[in-house]
């Protein structure tokens, strides 16, 4: 059986090998790079099942290669862990924001970095087993049909209802902004407020009936799907 690769990016050599080492010994392949630069021409040649980024790169920085590879259809499913310093909220909120799968804060042990790995590969792997099929509690959503049950029962969304939850759950247990939903759900020339999100959140709770609690509001931020 082949090992899963993991790609290491990160600039300080101690960290990098301790991490990939850590990872080897847990069973995995990684290949490290220093260089922010060396992520796509790599990417182009061998697709990982995660990247461990981290955000501070020479080069091209982490928040830029997770925003670029989101923009890429055959990229924009790796799973990522962003490493960030500690103290840098905004760019651990940007990074959640564009998609990432994780983050975990310098100083970190690497028994840590290991359990982080294994949890998002756990999450990343149930969706590769059912590609067009999700589930989040009581929902579940076949994009391949367009059907979506909620306790059993089939649900009747409209078109923009239907992609709006199926974004959430793609993105399950992260926070994602009203303008991030008006660029994946509605498009880039879309010239609406973020107020049209609020209210296909609003109609999308109501026809989950007991499961749209299972879509939570973050104050000030915009809205994730979890338990």
């Amino acid at each position: 059986m082949d090992l899963l690769k993991i790609y290491v990016v990160e600039d300080d050599d101690s960290i990098r090998e301790m991490v990939m080492y850590a990872l080897e010994t847990a069973g995995y392949k990684t290949v490290g790079f220093t260089d922010g630069n060396e992520v796509f021409p790599a990417l182009a040649i061998n697709i990982p099942s995660l990247i461990l980024l981290d955000i501070m790169l020479p080069g091209k920085d982490g928040i830029s290669i997770l925003r670029q590879m989101k923009r890429i259809g055959e990229f924009s499913q790796i799973p990522v862990i962003m490493l960030t310093a500690k103290g840098n909220e905004i760019d651990r909120i940007k990074g959640l924001d564009l998609g990432a799968d994780d983050y975990i804060t310098k100083p970190f042990s690497v028994m840590e970095v290991v359990s982080r790995v294994k949890a998002v590969l756990r999450r990343s792997n149930n969706i590769e087993q059912s590609k067009n099929e999700y589930s989040v509690g009581g929902i579940t959503l076949n994009s391949e049909k367009h059907m979506v049950f909620s306790d059993g029962k089939d649900i009747d969304l409209t078109f923009k209802e239907f992609e709006l939850l199926h974004y959430l759950m793609l993105n399950e247990g992260i926070v994602l902004s009203r303008d991030r939903f008006l660029e994946q759900v509605w498009g880039f020339d879309y010239n609406g407020g973020s107020r049209t999100v609020d209210m296909h959140i609003k109609s999308l709770r109501q026809k989950l009936g007991n499961a749209g609690s299972l879509i939570k509001t973050v104050r000030n931020v915009g809205y994730k799907i979890g338990i």
